[in-house]
C-alpha cells in the first residue's frame, strides 16, 4: 500500500508517517525499486498500533524504545512488557486527574444551570464562577 493510501486509510499525514518512520516510531517501511514506500500489513499494524498509542498520549520515548527492543527479538520481551506496564500506569493516572476534571466541569455545569433557571445574574452571586 502506497503511503497516500496509509495516510487517508489511518487519517495521518504522509509527512507524520515519514517522520514515525524516521525516529523509529515504526520500523523500516520497505521499498519499490522505485525508492516508493510500499506498506505491508506488518507496517500497517504499526502504524495502527503507534497511532492507538498516540491518541491515548504514550510517550514517544517510550514507543520507539519499544520497538527499538521489538526488533532485537524476543529475549527483550520482560523489557518491553515493563515498558507497557509503565506507560498503562501513567496512562491510568491521567485518567484519573481527567476523571477529576470532568466532575469539576460537571458540577460547574450543572451550577450554571441552576442559576439560569432562577434567573440569577452571576454577577450577584459571590464566588458563582470561582473554582
Amino acid at each position: 500500500m502506497l503511503i497516500a493510501e496509509v495516510s487517508k486509510k489511518y487519517d495521518i499525514s504522509a509527512d507524520t508517517l515519514r517522520y514515525y518512520e524516521r525516529v523509529g516510531l515504526i520500523p523500516a517501511v520497505n521499498r519499490r525499486d522505485n525508492g516508493i514506500r510500499d506498506y505491508t500489513e506488518e507496517d500497517l499494524n504499526w502504524v495502527e498500533f503507534i497511532k492507538c498509542m498516540r491518541a491515548a498520549g504514550i510517550q514517544v520515548e517510550a514507543l520507539i524504545e519499544y520497538v527499538a527492543l521489538y526488533q532485537q527479538g524476543d529475549d527483550t520481551n520482560a523489557a518491553r512488557k515493563d515498558i507497557l506496564i509503565e506507560q498503562r500506569e501513567q496512562l491510568v493516572e491521567r485518567m484519573e486527574d481527567m476523571r477529576v476534571t470532568l466532575e469539576r466541569l460537571n458540577y460547574k455545569i450543572d451550577n450554571y444551570d441552576r442559576v439560569m433557571r432562577k434567573g440569577i445574574d452571576m454577577s450577584d452571586c459571590k464566588n458563582a464562577d470561582k473554582g
